[in-house]
């Protein structure tokens, strides 16, 4: 789901959007969306909890956790139907054909969305996570299941929808980028340039100093 383009802009951020949402292997819902206040609300709620998941964040394939990935949906999903309640009918009022608002998005990415991930994968992972030895770690269990890859491809699919809701609700609040954020940068000496957060090397001194090991290489850290 994505916008399309800004039209005239209310007071409290734009009154129009075009929003579409392709789900894998359904389909694509699209529509225009003027968004009513208490819409834009539970927009900035929504977009928030996006932001602070693993939700959106690419998992690499030598790093991160299915389980917790699932979790987090899991949790989303939960938080998802909070705001829904709380916000209540102002957030689902009736749309021509279309036409779209905010819970029509919001269900539409629990039900065709979410649902069907945790249906198929949270059992599937849970009888193997139960074959785990005694002692074995977790997470090296898990990368040596034979289904691990085809978990990780659907959780992909499902964050791209999840990001592509995050741009549209970040438009609607009318709030900064919080998903794509500037990497932090070290800091550097002003006089030398160099890396103030990489100690320099030991020095040894006394008797042992001839045998001591050498400095760990801290472009390896």
């Amino acid at each position: 789901m994505r916008h399309r383009q800004r039209r005239r802009r209310g007071p409290g951020g734009p009154s129009q959007i075009t929003a579409r949402l392709t789900i894998p292997f359904v389909g694509e819902i699209s529509g225009t969306w003027e968004p009513a206040d208490a819409e834009r609300s539970a927009a900035w709620e929504l977009y928030l909890q996006l932001v602070t998941r693993v939700s959106v964040e690419e998992l690499a394939a030598d790093e991160g956790f299915l389980r917790e990935a699932l979790s987090s949906f899991y949790t989303f999903f939960g938080t998802t139907r909070d705001i829904l309640h709380r916000h209540g009918p102002q957030i689902a009022p009736p749309v021509p054909p279309g036409h779209v608002s905010f819970a029509v998005l919001a269900v539409t990415v629990l039900n065709r969305v979410l649902r069907p991930l945790l249906a198929t994968w949270h059992p599937r992972l849970a009888a193997y996570e139960s074959q785990r030895p005694e002692g074995r770690d977790p997470v090296a269990w898990e990368r040596e299941w034979e289904h691990a890859d085809a978990l990780r491809g659907a959780i992909a699919e499902v964050r791209g929808v999840l990001r592509s809701l995050a741009r549209t609700l970040q438009e609607v609040a009318e709030v900064g980028d919080l998903i794509d954020l500037p990497a932090p940068r070290a800091p550097e000496d002003a006089a030398t340039g160099a890396n103030r957060g990489t100690p320099p090397p030991a020095v040894q001194t006394g008797p042992d100093a001839s045998n001591a090991p050498d400095a760990p290489d801290a472009s390896g850290v």
